[in-house]
C-alpha cells in the first residue's frame, strides 16, 4: 500500500504519514485511531505486533508505554496483544483539560470494559455521554465515534478489550 492509498483510506494526510514514517513526528492518539480503523486493527497492534506465543507473566518493567504529549495521554500495555488470547488490558492516563476524539472504531462491535481508577472522565460512546468517577466501570461495544474528556482532574483507568 502506498502512502497516498493509506492517506485516502485513513483521512490522514500523505505529508503527515511521511513524517510519521520517517520518525520526524510521533502520531497523536487520534491519528493512531484513524490508522487503526484504516487497517481494521486494534490500536495496540499498531504499537506492537501480536506476540506469536505469549508469556504468562508480563513484568511491569517489560510493559510497553506509548505517550501522546500533545494530548497529555499515555497508555501502558499491561497485557500485550496475543494471537492466542482474546482479552487485552491497557492502563491509560489522561491529563486534566484534555479531549481525545475518535471518528470511528478500528473495527465495529469491539467489546470494551473501562474501569476508572482515579480522577474523573467523561466518555461519549455512540452519542451517549457517561460521566465516570473512581471505581465506576463502563461496558460497551464500540460501533461509532467516541470521545474521552477530562476536566479539572485527570483520569487513570484500565481498559479491557475483548
Amino acid at each position: 500500500m502506498t502512502l497516498q492509498d493509506l492517506a485516502g483510506i485513513s483521512g490522514v494526510s500523505r505529508a503527515t504519514l511521511s513524517r510519521i514514517e520517517n520518525g520526524d513526528v510521533s502520531p497523536t492518539a487520534e491519528t493512531l485511531g484513524l490508522l487503526a480503523s484504516a487497517f481494521a486493527l486494534p490500536l495496540s497492534q499498531l504499537l506492537a505486533p501480536l506476540e506469536a506465543d505469549f508469556q504468562p507473566l508480563v513484568r511491569h518493567a517489560d510493559q510497553s508505554i506509548w505517550s501522546d504529549q500533545e494530548n497529555g495521554f499515555s497508555r501502558r500495555s499491561v497485557s500485550p496483544p496475543s494471537g492466542r488470547l482474546k482479552l487485552e488490558m491497557i492502563e491509560c492516563t489522561i491529563e486534566p483539560h484534555q479531549r481525545i476524539a475518535y471518528d470511528r472504531p478500528a473495527f465495529p462491535d469491539h467489546e470494551h470494559h473501562l474501569l476508572l481508577l482515579s480522577g474523573a472522565l467523561s466518555l461519549t460512546v455512540d452519542g451517549v455521554r457517561h460521566d465516570l468517577g473512581p471505581g465506576d466501570c463502563l461496558r460497551y461495544r464500540l460501533r461509532g465515534a467516541s470521545c474521552f474528556e477530562t476536566g479539572v482532574q485527570g483520569a487513570r483507568y484500565i481498559i479491557a478489550l475483548a
